[in-house]
């Protein structure tokens, strides 16, 4: 069973960037989507990003266009998460999540065809 590890997270500024990764171990063999999905106190977790195996596809939640950027590296099993301009409304637990094995181009941005929930990085953005 795949293991997720997420890290980068931390209590920034508003304004500031940061990078989570996502470290993937133990997985089979296949080509799996990945995302990050965030959730904040008292709301539910949302999609902020998703990129397929082949990195050619990926989805924005419209609050991030523009300011995150997801990328992945499968030499190294890690997707990441650039994320610049933060803002307070950018303040959540971040996880990280794989889909099942599908094509190298598929990706989707319901977070229910994603599992493997890592832990978790939190990040904080003050005003």
């Amino acid at each position: 069973q795949v293991q997720l590890v997420e890290s980068g997270g931390g209590l920034v500024q508003a304004g500031d960037s940061l990078r989570l990764s996502c470290v993937a171990s133990g997985r089979t063999a296949g080509s799996y989507a990945m995302g990050w999905f965030r959730q904040s106190s008292g709301k539910e977790r949302e999609s902020v990003a998703t990129i397929s195996w082949n990195g050619g596809r990926a989805y924005y939640a419209g609050s991030v266009k523009g300011r995150f950027t997801i990328s992945r590296d499968n030499a190294k099993n890690t997707v990441y998460l650039q994320m610049n301009n933060l803002k307070p409304e950018d303040t959540a637990v971040y996880y990280c999540a794989e889909s099942r094995p599908y094509d190298s181009s598929w990706y989707s941005q319901d977070s229910s065809r994603y599992g493997g929930w890592g832990q978790g990085t939190q990040v904080t953005v003050s005003s």
